[in-house]
């Protein structure tokens, strides 16, 4: 599955069905495969994320809001305000980890999907893949 940037405004729709959220170390590997259900089709789709190859920085969704707003990944459980010690990582993460996004389409009815994920070491000796989760989106008008 293709995943790509998303540089215009959207509008936040449904959240897909994900058959799985949290990896951790070996379940990860070379990269993670997340399957989500599509809202509109129900076909299953397939990103693979890979760790430090795959996703853009969350901060280019809220900068200046010019795709979504800290309030729309806050309302939408999205992210989370980052804890003060952590800033460095930008306002908004994931589990306090290095927090990534990206833009899919459903491979059966090209429906527009948005997911956020993070990825680190969340304490020693413990890698993580959290994916906050999947959703439909539309370009504003």
């Amino acid at each position: 599955m293709n995943l790509y940037p998303i540089t215009e405004k959207i509008i936040i729709g449904k959240r897909a069905v994900l058959e799985k959220e949290l990896f951790i170390n070996e379940e990860i590997g070379r990269s993670a495969g997340v399957q989500f259900t599509c809202c509109r089709c129900e076909n299953i789709n397939t990103v693979e994320l890979t760790p430090y190859e795959s996703g853009f920085p969350v901060l280019q969704l809220y900068d200046e809001g010019k795709v979504l707003s800290e309030n729309d990944l806050l309302k939408n459980g999205m992210a989370e305000a980052t804890s003060p010690d952590r800033l460095y990582l930008g306002k908004m993460t994931v589990s306090n980890l290095p927090t990534l996004y990206f833009g899919a389409d459903c491979r059966s009815c090209a429906s527009k999907y948005i997911g956020i994920f993070s990825y680190g070491e969340k304490q020693p000796g413990l890698e993580m893949l959290k994916i906050s989760g999947i959703w439909n989106y539309s370009t504003s008008v």
